[in-house]
């Protein structure tokens, strides 16, 4: 489709060149505290400004049937999130992307200046290489994976980390990430919560409460 430029511009948070951006996609259904404890984690540990929740209209690798509407999980994640360091945005459903390749393209192309970094957690580092694109995706700007255990052995051992093995930076050295050149990620460890989207829902769909 093509997007309605007006809508596109004002879901893009402001930013200013040269900041540095951490973008978290993901369902949110529902958000979580979680999901605010790994962009804090995040936000220390990489020095960024500004952390984007970019709330998807749905994930092709999932099942989208018990998947709330937009308005309610872009309103849920505003509530959570509660940082003015994190800004909750719908680009993808404005501007019409189903992968997050073609949305990495679109923010670079419009956000001149801006240093993106993707956050990703390690459950979604284990299945990275089934993503559209993946190689792409790591091509287009740095990735730092949070650790979730006890999924840490097996991300890292999953065919998209091994592929990337020798891209990745050490620990002391995370702060960095944002002013590296892609491909490059970096494996953060420390933070420790079990929480997940999928806990927090019931077997209809609805969200725990």
């Amino acid at each position: 489709m093509t997007p309605d430029l007006a809508a596109a511009r004002r879901a893009i948070p402001p930013f200013t060149p040269g900041m540095r951006i951490g973008l978290l996609g993901g369902s949110f259904n529902p958000p979580h505290l979680a999901h605010r404890a790994i962009s804090q984690f995040a936000i220390k540990r990489l020095k960024l400004d500004r952390l984007w929740w970019l709330v998807s209209p749905g994930n092709p690798l999932k099942d989208i049937s018990s998947l709330r509407e937009i308005d309610a999980r872009v309103a849920a994640a505003q509530s959570v999130a509660d940082d003015p360091r994190i800004r909750v945005s719908r680009l993808e459903a404005v501007i019409g992307t189903r992968y997050t390749a073609d949305t990495l393209r679109y923010l670079r192309r419009h956000c001149p200046g801006a240093r993106f970094v993707w956050i990703m957690g390690a459950d979604n580092l284990a299945q990275f290489h089934r993503w559209q694109q993946w190689q792409q995706i790591a091509a287009e700007v740095p990735i730092a994976v949070i650790d979730r255990p006890p999924t840490s052995l097996r991300a890292l051992a999953a065919p998209a980390a091994q592929r990337l093995m020798r891209m990745r930076i050490p620990t002391d050295k995370a702060a960095t990430l944002a002013d590296r050149a892609a491909p490059a990620w970096v494996f953060l460890t420390g933070l420790k919560s079990p929480v997940s989207s999928t806990a927090l829902r019931n077997p209809d769909g609805s969200w725990k409460t």
